[in-house]
Order: structure tokens, then C-alpha cells, then sequence
């Protein structure tokens, strides 16, 4: 037998592939899967859809409160600055007590957007303490 027909036959005849190639196909596999994930994470909605507690929490803060203090038996005035279409609920939390307004805010299923920050806060007889001023946002 000749050398020739060795070769076509034998192991040397294989197809193989260049190294470039194959790092051309890798390279399109890994941008088509990066921009699926990509369109993923665009077209899904994300834990807060609706963002509106923090504007919120400052019209609150500006309703409730007088010279900067928040006046815990204002709370109610809270209903009036709510989002159009969406309910409020508003709580003064201090170390001599809880105090709130509206409905508490529903549990699991619903997108309830939270914001809350530190406030001045009235407790009578002309006591003023640190508390804590916190706004839930939901439909």
C-alpha cells in the first residue's frame, strides 16, 4: 500500500477544526446568551415598580408637621397627599410610642414601595423627641 491511501482512510483524515473558529463560535454563543439576559432583566419588573414613597414621604412630612415637628395626631392629614389611585399608610415610631394612619399595607403579592427617615416629633405637653417617620405606598 502507498502512504496515500493511508491517509485517507486512516486517523490523519479526521475533520478537524482551527482554534480561531471555534473562538468565533464561543464568542457568538456568549453574546447571544448576555443579551437574552439582558432583554430578561429589562422586561421584568423589578421589586418597587412604582417608586412614589420618597416624594411621598415628603409630602407627608410637610402635611403632619409643623415647624419641621411632626405632630402625631396629624397623621390623618396623610390620606390627602396620597398618589391618585394608590392608598398611604404612615407610622411615627419613638421610644415612648408607636402612633399611625391608614390601613396597614398588604403582605405578599403586592408591589408596596416603603420610605422612612428620622423626625422631630412632638409628644406632648411640649416634648420634642427623635423619631422615626415611615410611608408605604401601594395600589
Amino acid at each position: 500500500m502507498s502512504s496515500s491511501s493511508t491517509r485517507e482512510g486512516g486517523a490523519d483524515a479526521r475533520a478537524q477544526t482551527t482554534p480561531i473558529v471555534a473562538l468565533i463560535a464561543l464568542f457568538a454563543v456568549c453574546s447571544g446568551v448576555s443579551l437574552y439576559a439582558s432583554a430578561l432583566t429589562a422586561a421584568t419588573p423589578s421589586e418597587t415598580t412604582n417608586a412614589l414613597a420618597e416624594p411621598t414621604l415628603d409630602r407627608v412630612h410637610d402635611a403632619v408637621s409643623t415647624g419641621g415637628v411632626v405632630d402625631p395626631f396629624a397623621l390623618p392629614r396623610a390620606a390627602g397627599v396620597a398618589p391618585d389611585g394608590y392608598r398611604v399608610a404612615v407610622e411615627v415610631t419613638t421610644d415612648r410610642g408607636r402612633f399611625g394612619s391608614g390601613s396597614p399595607p398588604p403582605r405578599g403579592g403586592v408591589d408596596v414601595d416603603r420610605a422612612s427617615r428620622p423626625a422631630s416629633v412632638d409628644v406632648g405637653t411640649g416634648d420634642v423627641v427623635w423619631g422615626r417617620l415611615t410611608v408605604w405606598v401601594w395600589r
